[in-house]
């Protein structure tokens, strides 16, 4: 099928409807939709929608322009709240990744287990990251977004017990796993989630946040470890900060965040009319016709799908390396620092942990950097006539692709003593200033590429950057013992390296590579921005809004 022939209700729902950001509304935060008014709910009663309302040919379901119920009419300040929750929420998860190795040294020696057992429970975390996209994706698709954040946020919260309360390695390392795989869903379902919310226009800073969180928890987790540890407390602790940190996350997400997913929205709006019709006149979400509603079927289809991108998609394949190199580093450098801090410069495990700092101030800096990245994006639009340019994300990346194996040459080289400590700890910044970039300039590319699929695009990095974090610290110590530390390092930065010229190549090329994919969408296809989304009463005088983005199934 071609690219504009038949529209797909997966829960990559995000420029289909990128011109439809029009009036402000409230949603209720346990259903994401608008209250009942009943001036609402007779427009709903008495609008008449295309086909005959039989089970042959239902009434098929559609916004209608300035519905309160649709995500991209919602108001800034609700929009913004949502967004900072799925923030904190992928924060969340990948903190909980790095807090562990806090205390890992206390662990080992209390439990009996070597080094390498003791970092498994980081890795085994990590590929969790894999695999539970895969399942909660589809999932989102067919219930909606919001209880699967709720659900496995809430089985996420409950797994940390097993390291507060277990006395065994084995228990310890299974719990972990099992966090790892339910705590995964904010890692690709958030992102859809802010563009069912954002026009690519306005989701610059929105997916910043949503890029730079996976990189600022792993940051911070080592150094609350760490301490922790070394009180009286116990590496236990660490468990214990986890829990309470995961269920007041898990609550954020039942307060604030509504369901976002459009065709889940839809759906429920036609279920709710043949309802109220008492079931004599059937109504169909237009994401829903000709499609099957089985969810066996979803499950084989969207399972698949982020691995058959990585077959056949050279955009997605080349950016998820990309990012599986440098997402991978930073996991390597847990079971690096320390190496070079606490054993080679004799650190306590908190000022191992204070090390990272140097990273996380690179990381804010990367932050503050987005609105810059934003200007840039939108002089390309405005030079493109208003249309959407995916390549105009790739200036930061470009930069950042130029940082990243200097600094990591840098830490490199100047990780052994007598070299003083501040020397590697700087080398931090540029490498999280780096990653930051990279990570939210990559995003919001696939975001942008593959619009609708983008939530299958993003699994596709996620997959990859958690197998292969999954790696790097297992060989991390034993590669610094047989190379040392400074060539050890720059096996990493080598990798690094060879991936420079992605960026480029893309923001060379990206746009022919586009046209030969029937999952991306080609510039005849890509959406009109303005500077400012106009206002209803404009739209209605030209006649109406864009058309939906349509892709195949």
């Amino acid at each position: 099928m071609s690219q504009q022939t038949t529209l797909h209700a997966s829960d990559e729902n995000s420029a289909a409807h990128a011109g439809e950001r029009l009036g402000l509304a409230c949603a209720n935060p346990g259903t994401g939709t608008a209250p009942h008014s009943p001036t609402w709910s007779m427009s709903e009663k008495e609008k008449k929608y295309p086909g005959a309302g039989t089970y042959e040919d239902p009434y098929v379901v559609d916004w209608d322009l300035g519905d309160p119920e649709n995500p991209f009419n919602w108001s800034d300040r609700r929009r913004w709240s949502i967004t900072f929750q799925l923030a904190m929420a992928t924060f969340t998860v990948s903190f909980c990744s790095s807090c562990y190795s806090g205390g890992m040294a206390s662990m080992d020696r209390e439990l009996h287990i070597s080094q390498v057992v003791g970092i498994l429970g980081v890795s085994l975390y990590v590929l969790g990251f894999g695999l539970g996209p895969l399942v909660f994706a589809p999932l989102g698709e067919m219930y909606g977004r919001r209880i699967v954040f709720i659900v496995t946020g809430s089985i996420f919260t409950l797994f940390h017990l097993g390291g507060a309360l277990g006395h065994s390695a084995a228990t310890i390392l299974v719990t972990r796993a099992l966090a790892g795989i339910f705590g995964s869903a904010p890692l690709t379902n958030a992102g859809g989630a802010l563009s069912d919310m954002w026009t690519p226009r306005e989701r610059g800073i929105a997916s910043a946040l949503y890029g730079t969180a996976p990189w600022m928890g792993p940051v911070l987790g080592p150094i609350v470890g760490g301490w922790i540890s070394e009180t009286h407390l116990g590496w236990r602790f660490s468990f214990w900060i986890m829990f309470i940190v995961s269920a007041l996350n898990a609550v954020a997400c039942i307060c604030i965040t509504p369901e976002t997913f459009g065709p889940v929205l839809l759906r429920r709006r036609a279920r709710r009319l043949t309802k109220a019709s008492g079931g004599k006149v059937v109504y169909m979400s237009k994401y829903d016709v000709g499609r099957s509603q089985s969810i066996s079927h979803i499950l084989r289809r969207d399972m698949g799908r982020p691995f058959y991108f990585l077959a056949t998609e050279p955009i997605v394949l080349l950016l998820a390396i990309y990012i599986a190199i440098a997402y991978a580093t930073l996991y390597a450098f847990f079971a690096a620092y320390p190496l070079v801090f606490q054993e080679r410069r004799h650190f306590s495990a908190g000022e191992g942990g204070l090390a990272f700092l140097g990273i996380g101030l690179g990381n804010v800096i990367g932050l503050s950097l987005a609105p810059a990245q934003n200007r840039l994006y939108w002089r390309a639009m405005d030079r493109n006539g208003g249309k959407t340019i995916p390549e105009a994300r790739l200036y930061l990346p470009m930069l950042g692709g130029i940082i990243l194996p200097i600094s990591l040459f840098w830490f490199a080289w100047t990780s052994d003593p007598p070299v003083h400590w501040i020397v590697p700890v700087l080398a931090g910044t540029p490498f999280g200033l780096s990653c930051a970039i990279i990570m939210q300039g990559l995003t919001q590319y696939l975001m942008d590429t593959y619009s609708i699929y983008c939530a299958s695009a993003i699994a596709s990095t996620v997959v990859t950057r958690s197998v292969v974090a999954f790696v790097f610290p297992l060989i991390s110590p034993a590669l610094y013992g047989n190379l040392g530390d400074a060539w050890a390092c720059s096996v990493f930065a080598f990798l690094a390296l060879a991936c420079t010229p992605v960026p480029f190549l893309f923001y060379r090329y990206g746009s022919w590579v586009r046209s030969k994919s029937k999952y991306a969408l080609h510039d005849e296809a890509l959406p009109v921005m303005t500077a400012t989304p106009p206002a209803r009463d404009d739209l209605e005088k030209k006649g109406g809004m864009p058309p939906a983005t349509k892709a195949v199934d």
